[in-house]
């Protein structure tokens, strides 16, 4: 299995190795009578409890009935699929477009009270315009090769954002100044996007702050992550995205949201830097 860039994957899953590895003591077996009665090699028994390989359905079906412990296999069944759900392949994910994920996000949204977002290369999706959104996923789409669905999964995205309009939500967003000036689709699109984060920063509910160029740092640029109240992180990589739900996981990126938002402007100050964008546009 390739690593995850993720500690709460990994202790998700050594977690299961040592349910696994307990069994195995309790019914009096060595690994080496554990395989035989599964039927494999006694190398892949060593694999799965030390965490080299992540047991399948199957796997876990075997283990449990050699160990005469049949009733528990439904429970590791599911926290294994839930351990292999925090690092998921955008591949897997967008195998029949990009529609579902937008879509399958709404329940979180809805129950989430307080959002804090970081971005340090496109907007945030839940302030994007309609155009910006079908630049961006679109430009996925190519990248990752899913099936084209790209007008569909805009419109899922502009209804899923209607949440900082709707509801007892509150919004902490921050964006590195970079952001205001990668222009996604055309000039207007751009234009377009901008002139609404003014008209966003309005909001009550919403903070709005740009980092900018010339702020003294003294915490870098990371990946972009959204905190879903204390529940979860979501972190969204090239390849795959990550959920974290570890709490001191949870914690440290809390620490690093509240860092970054110190090297933040909000405001008359934050504003100015969002025109200085859009006069910039040719």
């Amino acid at each position: 299995m390739p690593t995850s860039p993720s500690s709460s994957v990994q202790q998700a899953r050594v977690a299961i190795a040592a349910r696994l590895r307990e069994m195995r003591l309790d019914a009096g077996l060595t690994v080496e009578s554990l395989a035989d009665r599964c039927g494999w090699n006694k190398s892949k028994s060593s694999r799965i409890e030390n965490t080299k390989t992540l047991p399948s359905d199957a796997d876990i079906r075997a283990w449990c009935a050699a160990c005469g412990v049949e009733d528990q296999a439904a429970d590791l069944i599911a926290a294994s699929r839930s351990a292999d759900s925090m690092y998921v392949e955008w591949r897997r994910v967008h195998r029949t477009g990009l529609r579902r994920t937008q879509e399958g996000r709404v329940p979180l949204y809805e129950r989430t009270r307080l959002f804090r977002i970081y971005c340090a290369n496109v907007i945030p999706g839940i302030l994007q315009t309609e155009s910006y959104a079908t630049a961006l996923l679109s430009a996925i789409t190519d990248f990752r090769g899913a099936p084209n669905d790209v007008t569909e999964a805009v419109a899922a995205r502009v209804a899923r954002s209607r949440v900082i309009e709707e509801g007892n939500h509150r919004f902490g967003l921050l964006v590195e100044e970079d952001v205001l000036r990668h222009r996604m689709g055309n000039a207007a699109t751009m234009r377009g996007q901008l002139e609404y984060l003014l008209t966003v920063m309005s909001l009550p509910r919403v903070s709005l702050g740009v980092i900018p160029f010339t702020a003294d740092r003294h915490m870098w640029p990371v990946e972009t992550f959204s905190i879903f109240d204390e529940d979860q992180v979501s972190v969204e990589l090239v390849s795959a995205a990550v959920t974290v739900t570890a709490p001191s996981e949870i914690a440290l990126y809390a620490k690093a949201y509240a860092e970054l938002q110190r090297l933040a402007v909000y405001g008359p100050n934050a504003r100015t830097l969002i025109r200085e964008a859009i006069r910039s546009l040719r």
